[in-house]
C-alpha cells in the first residue's frame, strides 16, 4: 500500500488537495535517518496508540523515561525501555506479537514531533516497533513549553474507569490546549496530535466531544482513517499535575458548506488516571496559529 488509502484519498478530494498531499506524501519513509534517530533519544515522552487486540478498543496511552528510553535500535526498528502500566487500556497490546501501533515523539520544547508507525513486539526491557513508515509534521497548534522536571515520588493513583466523563473531567477537556488521537485502518494505526487555545475541544454532553478540525498539512491521515472505520482513542495529559484521561469510542467529520470541518466523538469508555505521568512542564506559549476558538 502506498502512503494513502482510499479514506484519505475520498477526503483530499473532497477537499480539493490531492496534488498537494501527493507533495507532502514524499516526505514519509520507512528508515530512521541520523537527525530522527537524535530527536528519538532526546524524549521523555511517547505516544503509543493501539487497538486493543482483545477488545477491538483504540486507545491512546503515555510511556515516559529519562531521555535515552527511546532509541533506534536498527535502520527501521525503534526499542522503547519502558512499558505501559498493567492496568493501562493497551497492556495487552503491548504483550501481542504483531499488533500494529502509530507511535508520537513530541518535544513541545522545540515544537517538533515524529511519527512512526509500524508493528509491536514486546521485549526484556520493554517493546519494540518494526516501522512501516516515519515521517516529521510541521509545528502548526503545537504550543511551547520550555522546559520540564521530573518529579520524584510521583505515583500513578488509581484508575478511574467509567462511560461518561465526570465534571471534573469535563471542565479538565475543556481547558486542553493538546491532545492525541489514534485511529486505525487495515494497513495500520495513525497517533496524531491536535492543538489548540483552550476552548478548542468542545464538551457536548458528558458522551460527546467535538473539535474543529484546523488546516494542515494536507494528508487527512487522521480524519482518511476516520472516513473507513470510526473507531478512535484520545488522550489528554495535564502538563502539570500528570493526571491522563484516556477516551475511546467512535468519531465522524462534518463537512460544512463554508469549508470548515468538525470531527464529533462519542464516547464508549473513559479512563481517568491521576499522577500517571512523572513529568512537570512550564506553561506553555500558545502557538501562533491556533484560531479562536469562539469562531
Amino acid at each position: 500500500m502506498g502512503v494513502y488509502h482510499a479514506g484519505s484519498r475520498a477526503v483530499q478530494d473532497r477537499v480539493g488537495v490531492r496534488e498537494f498531499a501527493d507533495h507532502v506524501g514524499r516526505s514519509v519513509g520507512q528508515g530512521i535517518g541520523p537527525v530522527a534517530a537524535a530527536f528519538l533519544e532526546l524524549q521523555p515522552l511517547l505516544v503509543l496508540g493501539a487497538a486493543d487486540p482483545a477488545t477491538g478498543r483504540v486507545w491512546a496511552s503515555p510511556v515516559t523515561g529519562s531521555p535515552g528510553f527511546v532509541r533506534a535500535t536498527g535502520p527501521r526498528q525503534m526499542s522503547v525501555r519502558a512499558a505501559v502500566r498493567p492496568s493501562d487500556p493497551l497492556a495487552t497490546a503491548l504483550g501481542t506479537p504483531g499488533t500494529p501501533a502509530g507511535t508520537l515523539a513530541l518535544d513541545p520544547r522545540t515544537r517538533r514531533r515524529m511519527r512512526l508507525n509500524g508493528r509491536l513486539r514486546p521485549t526484556a526491557q520493554g517493546f519494540a516497533v518494526e516501522a512501516d513508515r516515519v515521517f516529521s509534521n510541521c509545528p502548526k497548534y503545537l504550543q511551547r513549553r520550555e522546559s520540564y522536571e521530573t518529579v520524584a515520588g510521583r505515583r500513578p493513583g488509581t484508575p478511574r474507569h467509567g462511560t461518561e466523563l465526570t465534571p471534573e473531567q469535563t471542565e479538565f477537556v475543556a481547558r486542553a490546549d493538546t491532545f492525541f488521537v489514534t485511529t486505525v485502518h487495515p494497513a495500520g494505526v495513525e497517533t496524531s496530535h491536535r492543538g489548540g487555545n483552550p476552548g478548542f475541544v468542545r464538551v457536548d454532553s458528558p458522551h460527546r466531544l467535538s473539535w474543529r478540525d484546523y488546516p494542515g498539512n494536507s494528508m487527512f491521515l487522521t480524519l482518511g482513517n476516520l472516513a473507513a472505520d470510526p473507531r478512535a482513542g484520545l488522550l489528554f495529559l495535564d502538563w502539570t499535575t500528570g493526571t491522563a484521561l484516556q477516551l475511546t469510542g467512535e468519531a465522524r467529520t462534518e463537512f460544512a458548506a463554508d469549508g470548515e470541518r468538525r470531527v464529533r466523538f462519542t464516547l464508549t469508555e473513559a479512563v481517568g488516571t491521576e499522577a500517571a505521568v512523572p513529568l512537570r512542564w512550564s506553561a506553555p506559549g500558545y502557538s501562533p496559529a491556533n484560531p479562536d476558538p469562539a469562531v
